[in-house]
């Protein structure tokens, strides 16, 4: 739980930190669907190098980086163990009815390395992005819906929401099972029903907490006169400057650039 990164901030007064919101969010879309095209690994090194160098730039440390992955590990080891044996080819050796080839090889790789990409260009939003900052630039970005009756700024509002109290709630599902195992409860031993078993009264308290926590939440925004459907105003307004329209430019004709090369 210690290892969740999404929702996380890091408050450093970086070039990064200091783009638009709108243009990280873009930036980062058009990075994912990119990697979507490119089909070797020799494709991938510009994604790597502008990836490093987004994340040096950012001043984002290594322990975050590597702590964005853990809590993902899992499905990446899983993803890549249906590739390994369910991709065929030349087969290298067998395990019983399970065949290792060299296309499983190479495809498993392949698809891990993209999944790593993914994971760490979206954690390089999050990283360098406050909460509210992501809430107004998701707003900017869709507010050209509102004409047809798109709510641009309640959807924001929502996903802003979800993604600051993401650590919160895991934070105090830690509190709580350090608590439960105070008082004897055992959420290690067993096996995979007595685990689920356990994990009740962990769930039971974490789930009334988070609905507590969503009506205070709500009875708060009331307060502050919050009303759906209204236009609100902002203390910090966000504006493309030059410097935010070159680097969405430069990110934009790398995109299409590897696009271009792919199908040459």
């Amino acid at each position: 739980m210690a290892n969740i990164s999404i929702g996380q901030y890091l408050p450093f007064d970086t070039f990064i930190h200091r783009l638009d919101p709108r243009v990280k969010i873009v930036g980062v879309f058009l990075y994912i669907i990119t990697i979507f095209f490119v089909d070797d690994f020799y494709g991938y090194i510009p994604f790597v190098i502008l990836l490093i160098a987004m994340l040096a730039v950012a001043k984002i440390p290594i322990k975050s980086v590597l702590k964005s992955l853990k809590p993902v590990i899992f499905i990446i080891i899983i993803t890549g163990l249906i590739n390994l044996i369910t991709t065929p080819g030349r087969t290298i050796f067998e395990i019983g009815p399970v065949s290792v080839t060299e296309e499983g090889i190479y495809r498993t790789g392949f698809t891990v390395l993209r999944l790593i990409l993914i994971i760490l260009s979206t954690s390089v939003l999050t990283y360098t992005t406050s909460p509210m900052e992501l809430t107004y630039g998701l707003e900017k970005l869709f507010s050209p819906l509102k004409k047809f009756g798109f709510p641009a700024g309640e959807l924001a509002m929502m996903i802003s929401i979800s993604l600051r109290f993401i650590p919160t709630l895991f934070d105090e599902a830690q509190k709580i099972r350090m608590a439960q195992m105070a008082r004897g409860a055992d959420f290690e031993s067993g096996n995979i029903i007595n685990r689920a078993v356990s994990m009740i009264p962990l769930l039971v308290p974490l789930f009334i907490n988070s609905f507590k926590r969503s009506d205070d939440l709500a009875t708060a925004m009331e307060a502050r006169m919050y009303r759906i459907g209204h236009e609100r105003t902002k203390l910090n307004e966000i504006n493309m400057g030059r410097v935010d329209w070159l680097a969405i430019s430069i990110f934009t004709i790398f995109c299409i650039l590897v696009i271009v090369l792919h199908f040459l």
